[in-house]
C-alpha cells in the first residue's frame, strides 16, 4: 500500500491507497464499507516478473532472492555490509541503496524501538511499522554506519516490533526525545569509538529534531488479533475497520497486505 501523511501535526490520518495492477485505489474512503479479496492463485515475481510457485522475502522469486543485492543477508544486518569488500550482489543497486545517507530513529510502534532506514525513506518506513511517534537521533553516511549505531543501541532497547500489541491500538506515549538523551548517555563510549572511527561528519546526532506524531484511519481496533492467510483461505470479506502499518483490519481478522505483494488477487469494495 502507498502511504501519504498530509502534515507533520499528527491530526490528520496516513492517507492509504492500495496499489491493484496499474490502479491506485483509496481506502481512506472505504472504512465502514465490506471488502472481498479473492487470491487466484497466481504468484509472479515483483523483480523479474517470473511465474513462482512460493513468493520469497515478501514478492521474489527464488533465483531472485538467491542473487539480488537487496535480498542479501547484509539488508537485515547492515553491519555485515560487504560492499567494500567486493563482493555486492550489485555493486551499482549497493552504490545507489547502501551508500548514501541512513537514518538511525527511535519509534513507538508496539512500545520503544530502535531502527534504520534510508533517509528518503521517512516517514515511509515509520507508517509502514505502524509506529504513532518516531522521532531520528543519528544521520549516518552509509548503511553500514547506521547499523553499528543501531547494534550499540539495541543493547539497552529492542529493534523489533510486536505487530499484534500495535494491531490492538492501546499503546501508551513515550518521551522519545527523553530516551534519545537516556541512551546517548548509556551508550557514549561505544558511540565515541564509531564516531573516532568514522569521524563526526559521517556520525551526525540530530539533537534538534522533535518528534513526529502519526495517526492511522482507524474506526475500531481488534480486541484479539486473528490473522488471515490467503494460502489457506484464499477468499476473504470483512467490514474495513481501519489500516495500520501495511495491515488492513476487518471486522473478523487482519491481513498483512506487503506479505502478499506478488500475489494476484481479485478486489471487490
Amino acid at each position: 500500500m502507498k502511504t501519504t501523511l498530509p502534515d507533520s501535526s499528527g491530526l490528520e490520518s496516513v492517507r492509504y491507497q492500495l496499489s491493484v495492477d496499474d490502479q491506485l485505489i483509496s481506502l481512506n474512503e472505504q472504512l465502514g464499507k465490506v471488502i472481498r479479496l479473492s487470491f487466484t492463485g497466481s504468484i509472479h515475481c515483483i523483480h523479474c516478473g517470473r511465474r513462482s510457485n512460493k513468493s520469497f522475502n515478501q514478492g521474489y522469486c527464488y533465483p531472485c532472492f538467491a542473487s539480488l543485492a537487496q535480498c542479501d543477508i547484509c539488508i537485515m544486518s547492515p553491519e555485515r555490509c560487504h560492499y567494500d569488500a567486493g563482493t555486492c550482489r550489485e555493486p551499482d543497486w549497493g552504490m545507489d541503496h547502501c551508500m548514501v545517507d541512513h537514518i538511525v530513529y527511535l519509534a513507538n510502534s508496539s512500545g520503544i524501538k530502535v531502527g534504520i532506514t534510508r533517509a528518503t525513506q521517512l516517514p515511509t518506513r515509520w507508517i509502514d511499522q505502524g509506529a504513532i511517534a518516531a522521532l531520528p537521533i543519528f544521520r549516518v553516511k552509509t548503511r553500514q554506519q547506521s547499523g553499528f549505531v543501531e547494534d550499540v543501541l539495541r543493547k539497552h532497547i529492542s529493534d523489533r516490533t510486536n505487530w499484534r500489541t500495535m494491531l490492538k491500538g492501546s499503546i501508551p506515549s513515550i518521551d522519545l526525545a527523553g530516551a534519545r538523551d537516556s541512551l546517548y548517555e548509556l551508550c557514549c563510549q561505544d558511540l565515541l569509538q564509531l564516531e573516532n572511527r568514522f569521524g563526526l561528519e559521517a556520525l551526525q546526532r540530530t539533537e534538534s529534531v522533535e518528534p513526529l506524531a502519526i495517526k492511522y484511519p482507524v474506526l475500531e481496533y481488534p480486541l484479539k488479533v486473528v490473522s488471515h492467510n490467503v494460502d489457506k483461505n484464499p477468499q476473504i470479506e470483512g467490514t474495513l475497520m481501519g489500516i495500520k502499518g501495511q495491515y488492513l483490519i476487518l471486522d473478523n481478522g487482519v491481513i498483512n497486505v506487503r506479505k502478499y505483494t506478488a500475489y494476484h488477487v481479485d478486489i471487490s469494495l
